[in-house]
């Protein structure tokens, strides 16, 4: 029977239903079936994520067990580019809140914006405050995620030897200058993993940990507190008071090598991120990373070396030429005109022309041995990174007058650590020691690791350490040292330094100075040895290591000997020290050979000229305006000395290379010859004083 139109239309309508449940059908299969592993795996993708759960970074403690570096919680706050309305507005109220540049935070918003993009970190690790003054306005674009913050409880305190920490990427963060960089795989730990479940704005609303986070190690360092602050508080004083460009103060323990401070200037604070403001510099750790001609406190290297090589003892005397020295054709004055010094006053008197005298005695290849020995030209291996090597030139290639400058501290480039590190040498009887910053170290879970001191090195006698400690005392006691580096209660020894800066530029070694002093206490059993130096003092004498270096000694020394508990050696004032301070002139002074750099071939440098020999032909300048030289090349002309004192007319000759005859006393009058008259070799000057 045929079907009539409702019926038929009725089994179209089924087929249709039919085949489309079949399409479904066949779809599920396909999709639940077919590519049912692929479509999984996309849809994980969307709505899972394996995220990094950071680990506790470990601590910096001091040597007390109290935190200089820990892990605090805190917020970083980010937004969704796509849901702000407005993106002025958004800048003007972020920019405001969280104090960052307005102009630089709306490009970054514009950016992200026109990339379509749902995210962009804002500003990482805010502060209570500024968190809680964001979270009032309930802006939905807005959002907050939990993080951990580095937090330095002590400011600047022993800032160049902790670092910092900061960002290398949007999520990555590790230590980057000091004991953050150096240790940071022990500090950071080991981050742990999460399986994270998001919605379909990508919003997390459910994890789980997988993998536990292993927090870093604590890490106990030799530093104690009280002498970095009692450092870093007399060393900012000295560079005030000497117009110092920078500084620099270690305080180390001769036996075992333990850092007990490190203070540097300029300094900074690392709870705060880089910024223009700071001064130029205040990052950089300027005990390890900066070499400086040491001058005269290297005077301690070269009488040592004396003392083990040849018949030189103490009481010998030495002849100072009465102020001069003809050095291979190189006239070179003394800052006093002695006939001739013990050995012991030579170094006490820090006698230029003594320590030379001395040094041509021991001789190129045994003072450079001995140079060597004390551990400059290399690392000391200290914990910390960017050390410097300083500089020191194999024999071969100094000239024949570079026995005098490194005799007295030029032509060699040390750091304030490798120079704390050679007096341990003198104290300890002997041995250089290795420094240790590190005491121990100790993860979670896990026994304490000790650091123990590494092995010394003998580089001196006994019987040399004892004698080079009573001559270091005599600086103290009738000294360049005298006055400035006595403690109360305490015998001491030490040696002051004082250099001229050579510009690169001008090609000139100036009258600004590195200022240093090497000093340990007490002398029959030094528990500290401290090192300081100020780098570019100025204000003529004022600027030399007595005045300015040994006070920081001084300072340092009495906080130290008081926080060890040291028994006092002395029961009052020292009964040896009678009047008021001695001569502080100790300035080693320059131009005797090549550039502080070495970077001069030996074969470059200006050669004496015979008698009558003109300097420079017609019309030319010369390439070399050292003041030793100009002194010795027959152009230079008579200075004008009138109006200035005894002291000023002495410093100002000397440092120019010029002989000077002295009568009365008071202010100079007319020099004869006049001042502008040119100079033939040699020539001195007479210089009338009067009231």
């Amino acid at each position: 029977m045929p079907l009539n139109q409702p019926t038929r239309r009725l089994q179209w309508l089924l087929w249709a239903l039919l085949i489309w449940v079949g399409a479904i059908f066949g779809r599920l299969v396909w999709l639940q079936v077919v590519r049912h592993d692929e479509l999984l795996k996309v849809a994980q993708h969307q709505q899972e994520k394996t995220v990094e759960v950071p680990a506790l970074r470990g601590s910096i403690l001091d040597r007390t067990g109290q935190p200089l570096a820990k892990t605090l919680p805190a917020e970083s706050v980010n937004v969704n580019p796509q849901k702000i309305l407005d993106l002025v507005v958004a800048d003007e109220i972020l920019s405001r809140v969280l104090e960052i540049d307005e102009a630089k935070l709306y490009k970054q918003l514009v950016s992200a914006s026109a990339r379509k993009k749902g995210f962009m970190w804002v500003a990482r690790k805010i502060t209570a405050k500024q968190a809680a003054a964001l979270r009032s306005l309930s802006l939905e674009w807005l959002e907050f995620q939990p993080e951990m913050k580095r937090f330095y409880p002590n400011g600047s305190l022993a800032a160049h030897v902790l670092g910092s920490v900061g960002f290398i990427d949007d999520d990555v963060e590790r230590g980057n200058a000091g004991i953050e960089l150096s240790f940071n795989n022990d500090l950071a730990g080991r981050a742990g993993e999460a399986h994270q479940l998001n919605d379909v704005r990508q919003h997390a609303y459910d994890s789980v940990i997988t993998r536990q986070p292993e927090p870093g190690a604590d890490l106990t360092l030799t530093i104690d507190p009280n002498m970095q602050f009692q450092a870093e508080k007399e060393l900012d004083r000295a560079v005030a008071s000497s117009h110092a460009k920078s500084g620099s103060v270690v305080v180390v323990n001769p036996y075992n090598g333990d850092i007990l401070a490190m203070a540097n200037y300029p300094r900074y604070n690392p709870n705060d991120p880089p910024s223009s403001r700071e001064e130029p510099g205040a990052r950089s750790n300027i005990a390890i990373t900066t070499p400086f001609e040491p001058g005269s406190v290297f005077k301690v290297i070269t009488l040592s070396a004396a003392l083990e090589t040849t018949s030189l003892r103490p009481d010998s005397m030495i002849n100072c030429g009465n102020g001069v020295i003809n050095l291979f054709g190189r006239i070179i004055h003394d800052h006093n005109s002695y006939a001739s010094l013990s050995m012991a006053d030579v170094l006490a008197k820090s006698s230029n022309i003594g320590a030379i005298e001395i040094g041509r005695k021991v001789g190129e290849e045994k003072l450079y041995a001995y140079v060597r020995k004390y551990g400059f030209g290399a690392k000391t291996g200290i914990d910390l990174p960017g050390e410097s090597t300083g500089l020191l030139r194999r024999v071969e290639k100094w000239s024949r007058s570079s026995i005098g400058s490194v005799a007295m501290g030029h032509e060699v480039s040390a750091t304030s650590l490798q120079l704390a590190l050679a007096g341990t040498v003198v104290a300890n009887g002997g041995m250089l020691v290795k420094p240790r910053l590190v005491m121990s170290r100790h993860k979670p879970g896990s026994p304490v690791e000790t650091f123990a001191p590494e092995k010394p090195e003998r580089v001196l006698l006994p019987e040399t350490a004892i004698q080079m400690r009573q001559m270091m005392e005599g600086v103290v006691l009738h000294g360049t040292g005298k006055g400035y580096a006595n403690l109360k209660g305490y015998t001491s020894g030490g040696k002051t330094g004082s250099a001229q800066i050579y510009d690169q530029e001008s090609k000139i070694y100036t009258h600004r100075y590195n200022a240093s002093f090497l000093g340990f206490a007490p002398v029959t059993n030094p528990q500290v040895v401290i090192a300081v130096t100020l780098e570019g003092t100025s204000g003529g004498s004022a600027g030399y290591g007595g005045p300015v270096a040994a006070p920081v000694f001084r300072e340092v020394a009495m906080t130290a000997l008081r926080m060890l508990d040291v028994p006092k050696d002395l029961p009052g004032p020292d009964p040896r020290i009678t009047g008021g301070p001695s001569d502080i002139n100790d300035l080693a002074f320059a131009g005797l050979a090549d550039p502080p750099s070495g970077q001069q071939d030996v074969s470059s440098v200006t050669r004496p000229l015979a008698q009558g020999e003109s300097s420079v032909s017609a019309g030319e300048s010369s390439p070399d305006q050292r003041p030793f030289f100009a002194a010795q090349l027959g152009g230079s002309k008579a200075p004008d000395f009138r109006g200035m004192t005894v002291r000023a007319v002495l410093e100002e000759s000397a440092a120019k290379g010029l002989q000077i005859e002295r009568v009365g006393s008071g202010v100079a009058r007319q020099p004869d010859p006049p001042a502008g008259t040119p100079l033939p070799p040699h020539a001195s000057i007479r210089v009338q004083f009067g009231r």
